[in-house]
């Protein structure tokens, strides 16, 4: 497999990767092509005795979410059973078929046809979501996941707006607009359907699964498979999280448009496609601010700004001027509405940088065998948070809130729910620090980071030059990183409460404390037989004079019991830092070398255990800090 380019768009030259992607995006916007022209139809040009106008928006979006309730579990589990490209062009001839269907619907305007449609279409949007996530991880190594999740959410945002902004012209045309929407409805089927034949094949993950047709039973089951990774669950949560956050601001567009904005439909369709353009923004961000990893440092980051700036989407829409029914320009012509704007687009910017890292960790996560039926489990609370934001904000109007105030409510609960969540799962919180470090106190070049062993158990052995070191580590680490230090590190504050957050390995002298010696090498065994990352730093301590000093042999007696490969890194150009003990203290002169210093780290070929010796280790070492 070639995954050799320059950036995320280059993937839409591969064929492993721009047929799906095509593919889904025709999906999305048939799908909102659809509704949205079904929604104007019977909102604005006929008249449905026992659909009033006002409800046909809520019914129409609760019969497309209904199936992600009912189906997700079986969806998941046929995605996992049979080969996923297989899955996709069945789907596709589903879609045709469904759309022939609502095309004599919009011909003989038949609303109750229509409406089954509209359910029908949920169908075939839960049967290819566990797909759509399911089958990038299977073709895209771990340094394009996240690229590969924002083209396909950005994607999926610009077909949405594309679709909607086609259904409403099309639908409005006098007389003949169901017409038109019916042939477009088909005709973005059928192309669909012809870019799905081009996707690569999916072999199953596993193929003698049996299916469990009972959704109650099976969505129960999905979940306790997530929950076998407290990492995934929470992540899963995260995301559902930002389902109810953002269904809260798309669902009151038109009203808040037009009685807050004193804006037209015109305005309301603006808002939409600010808020679009921000999230393929956010999305299309996270190659770039990740530097082709899967970067969740990004996700706090993201909720930071979500917060902040649904905060100030109330103030600045407090005390607007008096207006009516403003058409676009107008609305434009005012300073004030400009700040409305500026925040809906940083918000919704923000919600793109926090979702893509959570879907590209759940993916890279998962279990390649029941991948599909965690992201159906997912798609389920998805549904579930956006019905309970519906029926919330439904509460809040209902008690007399305004549109502006609701705002202003979810994006406090947005700071509570965040906090509690990086709380439960530290690494979120403790990889945005990483992040910052790198990117505002440091210029950090990682160099060899292919080297780092992304699946499987490994040691990394690592020069000691500063009290940041660990960190710098964490944010070079497509996964996490258990830290065996010095226990005197951990009375630092802050440090200190850090470095226990990461659950590092407090280690002493065994002539100090024997019995920490040995517990820090239980606790070691420990993380390498549950296959994951350990960092020994083997000179021992910090330097004192900016030379690399000998090695320990605390990895040989790891090593003894624990025989996995071994990593040598070498950390560049950080002695004579803030962080470092060059001209006496360390921490003790601010600024000593200014802010955005350059710093580096080099990773080496990995050591097989027969291999390994303390002055093999420390010879490679030392050829990397000259490298």
């Amino acid at each position: 497999m070639n995954t050799e380019h320059p950036n995320q768009f280059a993937l839409l030259k591969q064929r492993r990767f721009a047929p799906f992607f095509w593919t889904q995006f025709l999906g999305a916007a048939n799908d909102n092509l659809f509704k949205f022209a079904f929604t104007v139809m019977v909102t604005y040009q006929i008249q449905v005795s026992w659909l009033a106008p006002k409800m046909a928006g809520l019914v129409i979006g609760a019969l497309f979410i209904l199936p992600f309730l009912l189906f997700s579990a079986t969806s998941g589990q046929l995605t996992d059973k049979y080969d996923k490209t297989q899955v996709i062009r069945f789907v596709k001839w589903l879609e045709i078929a469904i759309m022939i269907l609502a095309a004599w619907g919009f011909w003989m305007v038949n609303v109750p046809v229509l409406l089954a449609c509209v359910f029908l279409m949920g169908l075939h949007s839960t049967l290819f979501g566990p797909v759509k996530f399911a089958y990038l991880p299977q073709h895209l190594n771990e340094r394009e996941l996240t690229g590969g999740n924002g083209m396909v959410e950005m994607g999926t945002f610009v077909a949405i707006l594309l679709g909607q902004v086609a259904g409403g012209l099309l639908v409005a045309i006098p007389e003949v607009g169901p017409h038109y929407v019916a042939i477009g409805c088909i005709a973005v089927a059928l192309l669909g359907r012809v870019t799905a034949q081009s996707i690569p094949l999916s072999p199953s993950t596993d193929p003698s699964l049996r299916i469990n047709w009972n959704p109650i039973t099976e969505t129960w089951r999905n979940l306790k498979l997530a929950h076998e990774n407290i990492v995934v669950f929470r992540s899963l949560l995260g995301i559902s999280w930002m389902w109810f956050f953002g269904a809260v601001f798309l669902a009151q567009f038109p009203s808040f448009a037009k009685e807050v904005l004193h804006g037209d439909a015109q305005v309301a369709s603006l808002l939409l496609v600010v808020f679009s353009i921000g999230i393929g923004t956010g999305t299309l961000l996270c190659e770039v601010l990740s530097k082709r990893h899967v970067e969740i440092g990004l996700v706090p980051l993201g909720a930071i700004g979500m917060s902040v700036f649904a905060i100030d989407l109330y103030f600045a829409s407090k005390g607007l001027p008096p207006a009516d029914n403003l058409g676009l320009a107008a609305f434009m012509a005012q300073p004030a509405h400009w700040r409305v704007m500026f925040d809906l687009a940083l918000l919704s910017l923000f919600a793109g940088l926090y979702s893509v890292p959570m879907y590209a960790l759940i993916q890279l996560r998962s279990q390649p065998s029941h991948r599909a039926r965690i992201i159906a489990a997912n798609n389920i609370l998805n549904a579930l948070f956006m019905i309970v934001s519906s029926v919330g904000v439904g509460a809040l109007l209902g008690a007399n809130f305004s549109i502006p105030q609701v705002f202003l409510i979810t994006g406090l609960l947005n700071a509570v729910v965040a906090f509690y969540i990086f709380m439960l799962v530290p690494e979120y919180l403790l990889r945005f620090v990483a992040f910052l470090l790198t990117r505002c106190i440091y210029r950090f070049k990682v160099r060899g980071d292919l080297h780092i062993p992304t699946q499987g158990a490994a040691i990394l052995v690592c020069n000691h030059v500063s009290f940041v070191d660990a960190v710098l580590l964490m944010a070079a680490s497509p996964r996490p990183i258990r830290f065996i230090m010095d226990h005197e590190i951990f009375k630092i504050p802050v440090l200190g409460w850090f470095f226990k957050l990461a659950k590092a390995i407090p280690i002493a002298p065994q002539r100090v404390d024997a019995a920490a010696y040995e517990q820090a090498f239980v606790q070691a065994r420990a993380v390498l037989a549950d296959g994951e990352l350990l960092c020994i730093f083997p000179e021992g301590g910090i330097t004192r004079n900016g030379e690399l000093g000998e090695f320990k042999a605390g990895v040989m007696k790891l090593l003894q019991t624990s025989p996995v490969p071994v990593v040598p890194m070498a950390l560049q150009n950080l002695w004579g830092s803030y962080f470092s003990r060059a001209g006496g203290a360390a921490m003790s002169k601010p600024f000593r070398r200014g802010v955005f210093s350059r710093v580096g780290l080099v990773a080496g070929e990995a050591l097989q255990p027969a291999e390994v010796s303390p002055d093999v280790l420390r010879t490679r070492v030392a050829s990397l800090l000259k490298a």
